[in-house]
């Protein structure tokens, strides 16, 4: 087993390609292509069903956000409220400034307790810094026992999908990597193993349950942090996420600062909208609340629980008094499902563990816009605002999407250096620039305009039905419109001769 890969290909990968350039493999993927529709698609219409059962939904979706924005507003003190309420029920809090300071701390943490081996709920906070990586460079192996995360661990993927994250594999593929991969994690798939769902459920079934049982310490992220009481939420649908945070003798926590609610008034709210707009269901089939330690050996959870909270970004997010808000997300992916762009490109384009519309607005806030990926992503959408639509606590993404691309555009990355922020020069868009600066001076010049429209005009003949240069990625799939004959400033004049509007024939 020294010998075996068990985390997964870091994300992005190094000079991970601009979102254009990347999807552009996926797109023209029949296979992943059919995967993905037939997924979101399927997701999409039973939570359409899910959600028109809720008389009070608008009231519902009012209530989180209005709880999400007064806890950011409020953070700091109830951030307090945590550590001062997890430490009351015998936990250990850290805190976490980014990823490294965050590995660095697990992985001390894990080798105190003398073992090797950890199992993982499934948590997109411990993607996000890298976790599995970071263990495994210091020897000690995590294995994923979510199901869809098992798939791509097993096949040394990345996930592509926040609630699904092996979603653009069919149950073919999926049996070709149980069966070429188990063994060499462990309990080897059935012989004969078909790809068949009740076959590959319960071959994963057998392969994880040894490690349940073996498993010493164990690892998750969180759904919600209870400040007033210092409980932790996980909400999950195979059960695996219940064995790990019951059977292991420690538990160590990788949660976002932003994942607390106040009360438990207030969870009520998300437990109401969280299943619905993610897996379509009325309740979770699992949820799964832990405070603190347990004092007995034979008493379900952990014996020694830490919570690591983590910032890696998540300050600079808050500052944004527009970007702030993607930091409301409770991961339900509804975005995903609905959006166009995600469904044709997959998850991996976005080269971030957060994909599809929120990923689009959260990955440049949480690692700047220094990167071609993160400087891409904003533009990775139509702002038909499907997103928006569907968000169970009103997240305008195409709101801050827009918002970022002038940040690209006009600013560049944000970077701190000390105290001081600094906003470095936007590196491309000359072009687009010089653009809008010509076409300033030639709306501000009447004369220019009519000379320019008319010469337009005379040598129509001569144009082309593309753009030049980078224009072509917009003109590439469309043509330009023609040049009418005449302007219409010079049509206006010939038939009305100016009366009505003298403006038009200046």
């Amino acid at each position: 087993m020294s010998g075996t890969f068990v985390g997964m290909p870091a994300f992005p990968p190094p000079a991970h390609p601009a979102f254009p350039k990347a999807a552009h493999e996926a797109v023209n993927n029949p296979t992943l292509r059919g995967n993905l529709r037939h997924a979101t698609h399927t997701i999409r219409g039973k939570r359409e069903k899910a959600v028109a059962e809720m008389s009070d939904w608008a009231e519902l979706r009012e209530a989180g956000k209005q709880i999400k924005d007064h806890t950011l507003r409020h953070l700091d003190r109830y951030l307090v409220q945590v550590e001062e309420s997890v430490t009351a029920a015998g936990g250990i809090v850290h805190w976490a400034a980014d990823a490294d300071e965050a590995n660095r701390i697990v992985a001390r943490l894990v080798k105190e307790t003398g073992e090797s081996e950890v199992v993982k709920v499934k948590s997109m906070a411990t993607q996000e810094i890298g976790l599995n990586e970071a263990l495994e460079a210091e020897g000690i192996h995590a294995y994923e026992t979510d199901l869809a995360e098992l798939i791509v661990q097993l096949g040394k993927d990345r996930p592509s999908h926040i609630l699904v994250p092996a979603i653009h594999r069919n149950r073919g593929e999926i049996r070709d990597i149980f069966a070429r991969e188990m063994s060499e994690w462990g309990r080897p798939a059935p012989e004969g193993l078909t790809d068949t769902p009740a076959e590959l459920a319960e071959a994963a079934r057998l392969h994880l349950r040894e490690k349940f049982l073996r498993a010493k310490v164990g690892i998750s992220g969180a759904n919600f942090m209870v400040a007033e009481t210092g409980t932790l939420v996980v909400v999950e649908s195979e059960g695996n996420g219940r064995m790990c945070l019951t059977l292991p003798e420690t538990l160590i926590s990788v949660v976002g600062i932003e994942k607390i609610v106040p009360t438990w008034r207030d969870l009520e709210v998300f437990l109401q909208t969280l299943p619905r707009s993610s897996t379509a269901e009325r309740m979770n089939p699992y949820t799964s609340m832990w405070t603190g330690t347990t004092d007995s050996e034979t008493a379900d959870g952990p014996q020694t629980f830490h919570l690591v909270l983590l910032d890696n970004g998540r300050t600079d997010t808050l500052a944004d008094e527009v970007g702030r808000q993607a930091l409301r997300c409770i991961r339900c992916s509804a975005c995903l499902n609905v959006c166009p762009v995600y469904e044709r490109a997959g998850g991996h384009a976005y080269g971030s563990v957060y994909p599809g519309p929120i990923g689009a607005i959260l990955s440049p806030q949480l690692r700047g816009t220094a990167s071609e990926i993160d400087a891409s992503l904003p533009y990775a959408s139509s702002l038909c605002g499907a997103c928006y639509e569907v968000c169970p606590v009103a997240i305008d993404i195409p709101e801050v999407l827009v918002h970022l691309r002038e940040r690209v555009v006009e600013g560049g990355p944000v970077t701190r250096e000390g105290n001081k922020v600094i906003l470095k020069p936007a590196k491309g868009h000359a072009a687009e620039r010089a653009a809008m600066r010509a076409a300033r001076w030639a709306f501000a010049s009447p004369g220019a305009l009519r000379a320019g429209q008319r010469l337009a005009s005379r040598t129509r003949r001569f144009h082309s039905r593309t753009l030049p240069g980078p224009g072509r990625a917009w003109s590439g799939t469309r043509d330009l419109p023609p040049v009418p004959a005449e302007p219409f400033r010079d049509w206006w004049q010939r038939t009305q001769g100016g009366k009505g509007d003298k403006g038009a024939a200046k």
